[in-house]
């Protein structure tokens, strides 16, 4: 399939389940790297801990801790990949926390392409931080 120049360096113009395939990446690196960060634990430890924080359940619950701060260009970005058409949900996954977390990946696949890592950032430091105080208190 041969994308157009327009098509291909814009964005807003790609499906969102196509930013939410990339976006699924980002988000994931990011997490990645987060728990690399936190000291020293055997490899299984740190997959344990990134299989929590990137499945369905988790991305929804990060979605709701951003909203109210993302601009309207994002939230509309967040809905378009909300509300696409994913031909499968996971067994293991609620449909209505799949198809937020593919929202999410949306809006971090969108970022990413648009060559917004701050903001990226600024959104990934306050869904980690909520996973942080979360699991102090556990």
């Amino acid at each position: 399939m041969q994308l157009s120049i327009e098509e291909a360096s814009n964005p807003k113009l790609k499906s969102p389940l196509a930013l939410a395939f990339l976006g699924d990446a980002v988000y994931e690196l990011l997490v990645r790297e987060h728990l690399s960060q936190q000291g020293s634990m055997p490899a299984h430890a740190l997959h344990v801990l990134a299989v929590r924080l990137v499945r369905a359940s988790a991305q929804a619950h990060a979605t709701e801790l951003i909203a109210g701060v993302l601009t309207e260009e994002e939230t509309a970005i967040l809905k378009r990949g909300r509300n696409a058409n994913s031909t499968t949900v996971p067994k293991n996954a609620n449909p209505a926390d799949y198809r937020m977390a593919t929202g999410l990946e949306a809006l971090f696949g969108y970022l990413y392409l648009k060559g917004e890592q701050q903001r990226i950032n600024e959104l990934f430091k306050i869904i980690w931080q909520s996973y942080c105080e979360e699991n102090r208190q556990e």
